[in-house]
């Protein structure tokens, strides 16, 4: 890992603050940014200086992911979430083993950095085999192990502690949680119990909520009260809680996951695909929770591509509400950048600032989508709404490369869409 000096047209920060410098400068040492800042301002250095033009940015973070499900990309298409859940995905899934999901993570991860996703919070059996395939890409991992009714004892608890000791390190590029996947699912007993094990050791607690409106609905008719108040009322909602989806969510539901400093991982795409609906999260953000974006999975979205969702949350948020001043592009990069690493758990990450993680990204705007600029604020919307993704030149993960000039350096990109393609054979047993 070399230090290293990047002056670049344009670098868009991400901070609270919407800091952009044009031109730009940026410091790299040891995997941290040591400055960041205009062009004129910076020391002299000893680094080694590269123009490299474009825009920098931050890496983006997919806030909820189910990555291996490469491996059966487009099954069940059509269906809604209970039957392609049933019909399509598990008895797929039924057959996987430890190195499919190797694969398939590492074929996503490719997929992902070509897309400018440096992190990614994964929900996921094989979790072994998923820090596997990210210690060897270089990927920025929250790996938060799936739990079902079908697999959960007491044994299991045992193992993700020990999968939490052996891995958990918020200094590095493994960061772990838990992932139950739904209270539909588990059921609340369930829920509570691991809820109170991610809170003994202050891990990352991800979950499924309020995806479709009939998932909950034998839990609501039991309790007479909404998902989110069951949860809450029983304390699933405590310490730190991402929840996906939170499509069908009312005033006092956002209220109850407001007053919990509850996250939530909006994932736009995979809920219309599935038929699931719209998420209110223009409501979220009057108050003032953090949304963080995800894909979901390759599987009902049917790409890793987070740039569509960047596009599709801010467009989706002014239709719902009729209202085209909602979602600017600064809160849409925002959301996929620094709120989505808040939402994972994730610090100095999301946003280039000194002392912060040098995870980022380099963007060619010498394309038609880019132009014309004649200032930055058109620059920004051009970023937000003409979609990237196939100007992302150069990923950076911890100061490291892992995308060079669109080659990728970490991953053998042949071989895993091989292994991929040969083992979604076996799996949908033709």
């Amino acid at each position: 890992m070399q230090s290293q000096r990047y002056i670049a047209d344009i670098i868009v920060t991400c901070d609270a603050n919407g800091s952009i410098y044009s031109p730009g400068v940026i410091d790299i040492e040891e995997g941290k940014i040591a400055w960041v800042g205009r062009l004129g301002d910076e020391e002299e250095t000893d680094l080694q200086v590269n123009e490299i033009g474009g825009l920098l940015m931050p890496g983006l973070v997919n806030a909820h992911c189910h990555t291996p499900m490469t491996l059966v990309r487009g099954a069940g298409d059509g269906l809604p979430l209970g039957r392609w859940l049933t019909e399509a995905m598990w008895p797929r899934e039924g057959k996987m083993n430890e190195d499919d999901a190797y694969w398939g993570m590492t074929l996503g991860s490719a997929e992902m950095f070509r897309a400018g996703v440096t992190s990614s919070c994964e929900m996921y059996l094989f979790e072994e085999a998923i820090v596997e395939a990210a210690k060897t890409s270089g990927a920025r991992l929250i790996m938060t192990p799936g739990v079902f009714k079908s697999s959960y004892s007491e044994s299991r608890l045992q193992n993700f502690t020990d999968f939490y000791n052996r891995h958990h390190n918020p200094e590095g590029k493994i960061t772990v949680g838990i992932g139950p996947h739904s209270a539909y699912d588990l059921g609340i007993p369930a829920c509570v119990e691991l809820a109170e094990f991610a809170r003994s050791l202050d891990l990352l607690f991800h979950i499924h909520l309020a995806e479709t409106r009939e998932e909950s609905s034998r839990l609501e008719s039991e309790h007479g009260k909404s998902i989110v108040e069951i949860l809450s009322e029983n304390g699933i909602l405590d310490g730190k809680v991402l929840a996906a989806h939170c499509v069908w969510v009312n005033d006092n539901d956002i209220s109850l996951l407001a007053d919990a400093n509850v996250s939530v991982a909006h994932c736009p795409v995979s809920n219309m695909k599935l038929g699931s609906g719209i998420a209110p999260i223009e409501k979220m953000l009057e108050k003032g929770l953090i949304v963080g974006l995800g894909t979901d999975g390759p599987a009902s979205n049917d790409t890793l591509d987070l740039w569509e969702e960047v596009k599709i949350a801010g467009l989706l948020a002014r239709v719902n509400s009729l209202d085209a001043t909602l979602v600017t592009p600064f809160e849409a990069l925002g959301m996929a950048t620094r709120e989505s690493a808040k939402a994972v758990g994730l610090e100095r990450v999301g946003s280039l600032q000194t002392s912060w993680e040098a995870d980022m990204i380099r963007i060619d705007t010498n394309y038609s989508t880019f132009t014309p600029s004649t200032n930055l604020n058109e620059t920004l919307a051009h970023l937000v709404w003409s979609g990237a993704n196939r100007e992302v030149t150069d990923v950076w993960i911890g100061g490291s490369k892992v995308l060079s000039e669109g080659d990728l350096v970490t991953i053998d990109e042949e071989r895993a869409l091989r292994e991929v393609r040969e083992r979604a054979f076996r799996l949908a047993g033709v």
